[in-house]
């Protein structure tokens, strides 16, 4: 199965692929030649527990997935000026899904493509230009994404942030601007709305014109697995469409029912929005993605009377093997499968943070949790140093999850959607030594005794 060493592939990579297409685990980079269900296969066949792909949304190489691509694959693969019935049963699925009112597709490749042609929506509907995003968001790598997303264009070398972009605070009642320690939930969701009230009358009087647009994760995801406080996108579409914008849901990372509780997370907010965006899960890994928006904002841009166009968009191939993930969620009651096993491994989770002092906060619904690591619990200053000794100690465990979050401290989980309690009883054990090990050693640093006493690999 592989064709060269793992030695012979990096050094190839090192010389052929741009360096700034970074890899996990530099030091010591994973290569996988085959993946099932929740695990991935190394060039030794060993496994490992993928606690974090959100991309293998029904499993790695679903069976019923991979034969829906191949089936069609095999009849036609071509664009969507033809007439094929794929195309248009996948748009109806997905509408069926939505709040009423958003009811016309448009098919992309990427979550990217996506939030671009949302943008490119909302601009020609409102004649506005000035978008507000979030602190910490992230929405893509085309340039017009870049733009909005502060996860990327705060960076060192960035592109820094546009006059036409505002940034309203990331809505952490943990650790935020407005967190528990002073107010009440209800009152940090009015706090945090009342930012964005106060951008859009900045936008009225500086420039004479409205906003654009509101652009949000429906769970932030990058920003580091931050849930919105209750009611916040309420106030806040209502704040942004009195000043001549619309809302749109970027459920690219956390739609198709990761939350357990409903298709799209936006829904846990009980809001419409006037654009939805979708990606990643919705192909199981091959790139389809999607637009779902009102006949009044399709028809603004149908009288434009510049055709869209996407050539790969809505083919045969792609949206077969999104009927066939939606087939998967429904069939094997993945949604209610998030939900319970969701609910048991946050209270895992919670019971991890009662135990250490270096978990400040656990957060999340469904398969979407975050575990927010921090130097002590009474300051709740971050500790992305021992984040990054977590990540890279579970990975010699053979478990992989990431870490992200404005500062570098938040454990990510949002693993395939077949993720079962017994997978999630591993991950807390597994966890519960490396903090044991870890809140043990006064050395955070690459070569601590934990790492070199070989602790990782006796007790696999």
């Amino acid at each position: 199965m592989e064709k060269m060493s793992k030695g012979d592939t990096l050094a190839m990579r090192n010389k052929y692929i741009g360096k700034s297409c970074q890899l996990f685990f530099r030091q010591d980079p994973l290569k996988v030649v085959r993946a099932l269900g929740q695990y991935m296969y190394d060039e030794k066949d060993e496994a490992y527990l993928d606690c974090v792909n959100n991309v293998a949304h029904v499993g790695h190489c679903h069976p019923k997935v991979v034969e829906a691509g191949c089936r069609q694959m095999k009849l036609l693969y071509t664009n969507n000026r033809y007439l094929h019935d794929n195309i248009v049963i996948c748009a109806k699925r997905l509408v069926e899904t939505m709040p009423k009112g958003l009811n016309t597709c448009f098919f992309v490749n990427s979550g990217s493509e996506a939030n671009d042609l949302a943008i490119r929506l909302a601009q020609i509907y409102t004649k506005n230009k000035d978008i507000i995003a979030l602190e910490g968001a992230y929405h893509g790598h085309l340039t017009s994404l870049i733009d909005i997303s502060h996860y990327k264009f705060s960076l060192p070398g960035g592109t820094g942030q546009k006059d036409h972009v505002h940034l309203a605070s990331l809505p952490d009642i943990y650790r935020g601007k407005f967190n528990t320690t002073e107010h009440k939930e209800e009152e940090i969701s009015h706090l945090y709305a009342e930012e964005v009230r106060e951008i859009c009358h900045n936008v009225r009087n500086e420039k004479d014109a409205g906003i654009c647009a509101f652009i949000h994760e429906s769970l932030v995801s990058c920003g580091g697995q931050i849930m919105l406080p209750r009611n916040y996108l309420s106030e806040i579409y209502e704040h942004v469409r009195n000043n001549g914008g619309v809302c749109i849901a970027d459920e690219v990372q956390v739609g198709f029912g990761r939350t357990g509780k409903h298709w799209w997370a936006f829904e846990l907010q009980n809001v419409v929005p006037d654009i939805v965006t979708l990606g990643k899960p919705m192909g199981n890994g091959h790139p389809v993605a999607a637009v779902i928006t009102t006949k009044a904002i399709a028809e603004c841009f149908e009288n434009t009377g510049v055709e869209y166009f996407n050539t790969y968009g809505g083919n045969p191939v792609s949206c077969a093997i999104a009927n066939a993930v939606m087939d998967v969620i429904e069939d094997e009651k993945l949604m209610e499968n998030a939900c319970v096993v969701g609910d048991y491994l946050k209270k895992r989770c919670m019971m991890l943070k009662s135990k250490y002092s270096i978990i400040g906060d656990v957060r999340g619904v469904g398969l979407f949790i975050g575990i927010e690591i921090v130097e002590d619990k009474e300051s709740r200053k971050p500790n992305p140093e021992a984040a990054t000794i977590i990540h890279r100690w579970m990975k010699e465990h053979h478990i992989l999850l990431s870490v992200d979050g404005l500062d570098k401290n938040v454990i990510k989980i949002k693993p395939p959607m077949i993720f079962t309690e017994e997978n999630a009883d591993e991950v807390v054990s597994t966890l519960d030594k490396v903090l044991a090990g870890l809140e043990g050693s006064n050395d955070l640093t690459k070569d601590n005794r934990y790492y070199q006493s070989g602790y990782c690999k006796m007790n696999k």
